[in-house]
């Protein structure tokens, strides 16, 4: 797998990637309609990949999934926006492969920085089992940290 900045030319194939991986939510305690704002937006991708936040996974030549990331001022710390997998290719072990290069995207990062939904069993159990410590729940989201360095 490799991640890379994403490309104009991919933005619409993104974004259904994006609907199809959050739309699996419903399977592990999210409610039909309860996804992150705007992921079915071509128009928020855009904006995101503009700003240079939105990064595309490729295996094989083909695009998996993608990741929205934003690095701190200092460049010491990254927030992951969100990662996403298609839904096509979950359970091969890419959430964990994408996971892994968004923590050496950024070589000076000393720290990665996400939330997730409490309900969501699944995204709780991977960052726990990727190494991400639980910071604290609050407004129905588990903030996590993992230290690099």
């Amino acid at each position: 797998m490799k991640l890379v900045k994403a490309e104009r030319t991919q933005l619409e194939r993104i974004v259904a990637i994006s609907k199809r991986a959050f739309e699996t939510d419903v399977a592990v305690g999210g409610a039909v309609g309860d996804y992150p704002p705007e992921y079915d937006s071509v128009i928020w991708h855009e904006q995101m990949l503009n700003e240079g936040h939105l990064f595309q996974a490729i295996v094989d030549d083909v695009l998996i999934g993608g990741a929205i990331l934003f690095l701190s001022e200092n460049k010491e710390s990254l927030y992951v926006g969100r990662i996403f997998v298609d839904s096509l290719h979950h359970k091969k072990g890419y959430g964990i492969a994408l996971m892994g290069l968004v923590e050496k995207t950024y070589p000076n990062v000393k720290e990665v920085n996400l939330d997730t939904p409490i309900w969501n069993i699944r995204t709780n159990s991977f960052y726990k089992k990727l190494g991400y410590i639980e910071l604290k729940q609050e407004d129905g989201f588990s903030f996590y940290q993992k230290n690099l360095k």
